[in-house]
């Protein structure tokens, strides 16, 4: 008698890839979205501080620093925007970091601008 191996197989492992990929798949849209928002702050923050120094400028020469604030930020970023000019040529400028849906808010940038005025 001849004997024979016998492959029994326990478990079915078709279709395992799709099972993973099904629990994986929103912890990797969390993580992206995360990411996305870290950017969108960081982002604000940049542009906040850039539109203090053109407030600062626009402040030094006698013009409009809110207005020049404005020139300087997408427009995405004006809702909330808030422009104050203090002694000595400083002016501060505070805006609201946009979020994504769902995402509670992520509070205020701020930053200031500092140009002595001229004459």
């Amino acid at each position: 008698m001849v004997a024979r191996r016998v492959h029994v197989r326990f478990r079915d492992d078709r279709g395992q890839a799709a099972v993973e990929l099904v629990a994986v798949l929103p912890l990797a849209a969390a993580l992206l979205a995360a990411l996305w928002q870290v950017a969108l702050v960081g982002y604000t923050e940049w542009a906040v501080g850039a539109a203090a120094r053109a407030a600062a400028r626009a402040d030094a020469v006698g013009a409009d620093p809110a207005a020049a604030a404005r020139a300087h930020l997408a427009r995405s970023l004006e809702n909330g925007l808030r422009v104050r000019s203090m002694a000595g040529g400083a002016v501060r400028v505070a805006g609201r970091s946009p979020t994504l849906p769902g995402i509670p808010s992520l509070g205020h940038a701020r930053a200031t601008g500092h140009f002595e005025p001229q004459s």
